[in-house]
């Protein structure tokens, strides 16, 4: 029996791992040419996505990776008062530890055979047991996985949900060997996650294991065609960080001097997220996991629910490996219920930043006595 798995994300290849350990095999389509062909983002807080990695058999290597002072954060406000300080002692348990995407990613790349991950292989179409590629190939199938994202091509196969834009647009930047190059916002940022919310913006300033800071800019309450009217022109990186420098023109010059401070990558990101609690009645040959099934905002828990998703079906699959049907009702059901959980809360925490208090509210949030 021939299992297909579109992305070669953390859902599909925490699934193609765990289907190894338990003597299954899959292969994996991957539209990227290579496992370095574009930049795989920033951190990731991996806390009960550590479970599926412990099936996978790599959750000692992955504790090797990851960064227990990532666990750090500091809470402020436009004005620049601190309203929440937590250093994370050396010897604190990795219960919410940060580790590189991109790191992640090889740690479950490598432990895979040779040839399980078809890379340049992006999909056109699919259904009836065939996947068909932009470059005019196919590949047959018994059971296929939507593991591709956002914007799925396999998920017409079940559903016709798409994502719809949340008001939130988002700017990366980042300013690169930060302990070098500027000391004194080293210092400032710390060793984990630095956030500042209010007013309808945010920066959440992230270190990175490379020694790079990522900041983030966030717009809440803003229209999908945002970015449009912004006035950011991202072809011109100095006319770009000037105008964000102007939409941040009064908040503390210490957040301000951040932006200064990054290099010309700028990248624009709009926030979309899928209806809370999607379900779609099950098909005998199709499921999804990852941001494929239940796109969520980008508060912590979509790298976590991927890994699950994937070491789920993994079970399933092993469970009834002559009734894939079976298999994937039973995982669909677990599936559903947990991250339907997951997005309702995530959606609150979402609609808790996007109000103007929101450095209070997240305060009471993680402080709630």
């Amino acid at each position: 029996m021939t299992i297909a798995i579109v992305g070669a994300g953390m859902g599909g290849l925490a699934l193609a791992r765990v289907l190894q350990v338990r003597g299954l095999e899959a292969v994996v389509y991957e539209r990227d040419s290579s496992p370095n062909a574009r930049d795989q983002g920033g951190m990731l807080d991996i806390h009960s996505g550590q479970q599926a990695l412990r099936e996978a058999g790599l959750l000692d290597d992955f504790l090797a990776i990851a960064r227990g002072e990532g666990q750090d954060m500091r809470l402020l406000e436009p004005d620049g008062t601190l309203l929440l300080q937590e250093d994370t002692p050396d010897d604190a348990p990795l219960l919410r530890p940060e580790v590189d995407r991109a790191d992640l990613r090889k740690l479950l790349l490598d432990s895979l055979p040779e040839h399980t991950v078809r890379w340049g292989h992006a999909v056109e179409s699919a259904g009836d047991g065939v996947l068909r590629f932009t470059d005019g190939s196919t590949a047959t199938y018994d059971l296929l996985v939507g593991a591709d994202g956002a914007n799925s091509r396999i998920r017409p196969l079940l559903t016709d949900a798409q994502p719809v834009h949340t008001g939130h647009n988002a700017v990366e930047l980042g300013i690169p060997d930060i302990d070098r190059t500027h000391p004194d916002l080293a210092a400032m940022v710390g060793r984990g996650n630095y956030w500042v919310l209010g007013d309808g913006r945010s920066l959440a300033a992230q270190r990175n294991g490379d020694g790079r800071v990522r900041i983030g800019l966030s717009f809440y309450n803003t229209a999908a065609d945002w970015f449009a009217t912004s006035g950011i022109p991202f072809d011109d990186p100095a006319a770009a960080r000037a105008r964000l420098l102007d939409l941040f023109a009064d908040w503390h010059p210490r957040f301000r001097a951040l932006i200064a401070a990054c290099d010309d990558t700028i990248v624009p990101r709009s926030i979309s997220t899928l209806p809370v609690g999607l379900t779609w009645p099950s098909a005998p040959d199709v499921t999804l996991v990852g941001d494929a099934a239940h796109l969520m905002p980008p508060v912590g828990e979509g790298a976590n629910m991927a890994l699950l998703d994937g070491a789920q079906l993994a079970r399933s699959l092993a469970a009834h490996p002559d009734d894939f049907p079976s298999a994937i009702e039973e995982y669909e059901r677990e599936m559903f219920a947990r991250t339907s959980a997951i997005g309702r809360e995530s959606a609150r925490i979402q609609e808790l930043l996007t109000q103007p208090d929101a450095s209070r509210r997240m305060l009471a949030f993680f402080r709630p006595d």
